[in-house]
């Protein structure tokens, strides 16, 4: 029989895994250890410090052993790009900044083997000159800015690591907060090829997809396929939610601790448009617990997903 007819496993079908520290010991020494401790399938990384412009040069080694390592577990890796990077801002200042930060995650990114770089959609900083909105002119820039680098990761090869855009939780004058905002974020990139989609669970439930609906996944997942094709959707961040759906708050909950719930995860995982979509949690790891043990919390939320993954794969 053809393997390529052969059901996908669970496993294969979409890894789970967690966003991993890297101080101390770095990717591999860091990063790799705690994945393994919390049985994480897929990871995710910074390469910079998330809330500066820093942008370091790494360590070779650990790159390549990261790089090695993951290809010899087969295990997806990501890279987070900053939180600061904001294409939409009236700062010109900021807008350079975001360019040479989101430059070197897409860089580092390739040198390390990560398959994505996922950066936050942004938002439309200031007021018109006459006291409207930016929209129009933050996504002129987004243009401006992104898409140069776009020619830049095509000089890269075949290995080239894709662009994730990810939408916002819709706090302030967000860029990209529901899915059907993806659409005009897609045209002002030329639908280039290596443009995807990370999907935040979190942020999807506050902007106001009601993922905890019976049909609220669906209706999501075909909300963004009609946004921006299929094939897209790369990357998954499975975060459950603090706050009612609609809320604008982006705060993360352990998964079927929030207001999301468990069984949306496992509709997740059942859906077309999630085939072979790692997901990553970034949940609370309970570093302020008073009993805590390091990656607990991490690894009954990925071991509740991966329990989650079988049941829908049961039933497929």
């Amino acid at each position: 029989m053809n393997s390529a007819a052969q059901p996908l496993s669970p496993a294969h079908r979409n890894p789970v895994g967690a966003h991993v520290p890297v101080a101390g010991r770095g990717l591999a020494g860091t990063g790799l250890a705690y994945a393994r401790k919390v049985g994480a399938e897929a990871v995710q990384v910074f390469v910079a410090n998330p809330r500066g412009w820093a942008t370091p040069e790494g360590n070779p080694a650990q790159d390549e052993e990261f790089r090695a390592a993951c290809a010899a577990a087969g295990i997806p890796a990501y890279v987070h790009a900053p939180y600061l990077i904001n294409f939409g801002s009236d700062s010109t200042a900021t807008r350079a900044r975001s360019t040479e930060s989101l430059r070197h995650s897409l860089l580092r990114a390739h040198r390390i083997g990560a398959l994505g770089v996922v950066v936050h959609t942004g938002s439309a900083v200031g007021r018109a000159a006459d006291g409207g909105s930016r929209y129009a002119e933050a996504m002129a820039q987004v243009r401006e800015d992104v898409r140069p680098l776009l020619d830049e990761l095509d000089a890269l090869g075949d290995d080239a690591p894709w662009l994730l855009l990810e939408p916002t939780a819709g706090q302030g004058s967000s860029l990209c907060s529901r899915m059907e905002d993806l659409a005009e974020y897609l045209v002002a990139l030329d639908r280039h090829p290596k443009v995807g989609v990370c999907l935040d669970t979190c942020h999807a439930f506050a902007a106001g997809h009601d993922l905890s609906a019976e049909d609220g996944v669906a209706r999501t997942l075909d909300a963004l396929v009609a946004a921006v094709g299929p094939g897209r959707l790369r990357l998954i961040h499975a975060n459950d939610s603090m706050d009612v759906v609609g809320a604008r708050k982006d705060r993360h909950a352990n998964i079927g601790a929030g207001h999301i719930g468990s069984s949306a995860f496992r509709r997740l995982f059942a859906h077309p448009a999630t085939e072979g979509v790692p997901l990553i949690i970034e949940t609370p790891d309970g570093r302020h617990d008073p009993d805590r043990v390091e990656g607990a919390r991490h690894t009954a939320d990925l071991d509740l997903l991966k329990q989650l993954r079988a049941e829908a794969h049961r039933g497929r």
